[in-house]
């Protein structure tokens, strides 16, 4: 069966399908709603597409292997609370510091998640449910319930969420880098392609010599750190860390833009660009309906439609592609 990897035939058809309806939206959203199309909204959407988008870059490799990952939403909480209250008391550690603990903390927090889907056997959905839960008790345990107020948040850190080079904030250059890093090493890494290579037929991919064990846990390696990352980086952006909404809900998020950008559930096929077009479209879908003052109740009702939508779409290519090849078969 063909796999929608950047380049094929079904992903470019998928990407310009995508790339179609957002640009559909965005004109609708500027005729209809003029406070749309304002330089300043447009950097609230770049700013609130870059955490979606690094993370979501992680979630496409581990969807890659066949497994998902339900726990970066915690793992951004978590991640950012720690940091967060370290800052309390030590406000003068450096911005490169700051974004490294996040790594770290998510790296530690990624390599459970993968320990137990890749050694442990169990189910990835199970698995990263359970670590979902007990990374969010952890947020309210560590910080006893009280929040990270903006005077505990360095002016050094806030900075990177605020008007840069040209107008654009170091976060979203990061995001930038982080994705064309993460799609570099899908198409040219080793991993990375033996991540196609696990998804697409794990017996087969072990037959061939690859450690299928390792490839995942590495995917979730580098989801735990994204996630870890865009946990400081969230703290930038409000400048405050509430446990009881700071990656909450995040999860679902991640996972619409990822399937959206044509990452199958089943693994195997998918891509950074098609993530980063569904990322992109999902956060302006989002940013449209705050600004037409649509309720936060009906975004997460739309966002599950599209991933339903998204969902039943990938099925039909994957029907299509099975039926075009007994095809040429006969």
């Amino acid at each position: 069966m063909p796999e929608a990897r950047p380049g094929s035939s079904v992903a470019r058809a998928r990407d310009l399908g995508l790339g179609i309806a957002l640009a559909a939206l965005v004109v609708f959203s500027s005729l209809t709603a003029p406070q749309f199309a304002t330089a300043g909204n447009l950097q609230r959407i770049m700013l609130d597409i870059s955490l979606l988008l690094m993370v979501a870059a992680g979630q496409t490799m581990v969807m890659l292997t066949r497994n998902i990952d339900l726990s970066v939403g915690s793992i951004l909480g978590l991640s950012g609370i720690i940091v967060g209250f370290y800052l309390k008391d030590n406000p003068e550690t450096g911005v490169l510091a700051i974004l490294s603990a996040g790594v770290v903390i998510g790296l530690v927090l990624g390599l459970v998640n993968g320990v137990l889907v890749a050694w442990g056997r169990v189910p990835a959905v199970i698995a990263t449910l359970g670590t979902l839960t007990v990374y969010r008790g952890l947020v309210f345990i560590l910080s006893g319930g009280q929040q990270v107020n903006p005077q505990d948040i360095p002016r050094h850190l806030v900075a990177v969420a605020r008007p840069g080079v040209l107008g654009v904030p170091l976060m979203v250059l990061l995001a930038v880098a982080v994705t064309a890093a993460a799609g570099l090493f899908l198409r040219y890494g080793r991993t990375g392609r033996a991540m196609y290579a696990v998804g697409s037929n794990p017996a087969a991919a072990r037959l061939r010599g690859i450690d299928a064990d390792r490839v995942i846990l590495i995917a979730y390696l580098v989801t735990g750190a994204l996630s870890g990352l865009a946990g400081v980086l969230y703290a930038a952006r409000f400048a405050t860390v509430n446990p009881a909404s700071a990656g909450t809900g995040f999860e679902l998020q991640v996972i619409a833009a990822t399937v959206i950008g044509g990452t199958s559930v089943l693994g195997g096929r998918g891509g950074i660009g098609g993530t980063a077009l569904g990322a992109l479209f999902l956060g302006t879908v989002a940013n449209a309906l705050a600004v037409a003052g649509v309720s936060g109740f009906w975004q997460r009702a739309v966002e599950g439609f599209i991933i339903v939508v998204a969902v039943v779409l990938d099925a039909a290519v994957r029907r299509a592609a099975l039926t075009g090849g007994r095809g040429r078969d006969v």
